[in-house]
């Protein structure tokens, strides 16, 4: 069982930085071997890709959205991944969700790291804000 943890969210204006934290934890957690993602739900949207990191090789993907303003990251002796949002717009205003799963060493692309049925664990979420 993994657990997740996430930190680092609040209110900034509009053109400002964050970057969020997502610690995990569990007796039996070999973090290398997950890959993560972050998600995010605003007001009267569904849940939506935002960034994920591999397992292996760290090789990221971002939703067109946050291309060249986001950028994920881990480390993997603090068993934390990392999302630093730059040039913060209001429509990034959100709840965000960290996620994991461990893909047994097996190497995937494509929608595998899109979809949020791919994860098994998530964090309860935290709120970010942009203001304009």
């Amino acid at each position: 069982q993994v657990q997740l943890v996430e930190s680092g969210g609040g209110l900034v204006q509009a053109g400002g930085s964050l970057r969020l934290s997502c610690a995990a934890s569990g007796r039996t957690l070999t973090f290398s071997s997950y890959a993560m993602g972050w998600f995010r739900q605003a007001p009267g949207k569904e849940r939506e890709f935002v960034a994920a990191i591999s397992w292996s090789v760290g090789s990221t993907y971002y939703a067109d959205s946050v291309k060249g303003r986001f950028t994920i990251s881990r480390d993997n002796a603090k068993k934390t991944v990392y999302l630093q949002m730059n040039s913060l717009k209001p429509e990034d205003t959100a709840v965000y969700y960290c996620a994991a799963v461990n893909p047994r060493y097996q190497y995937f692309s494509g929608s595998y790291y899109y979809t949020p049925s791919s994860y098994d664990y998530w964090g309860q979420g935290i709120q970010v804000t942009v203001s304009s």
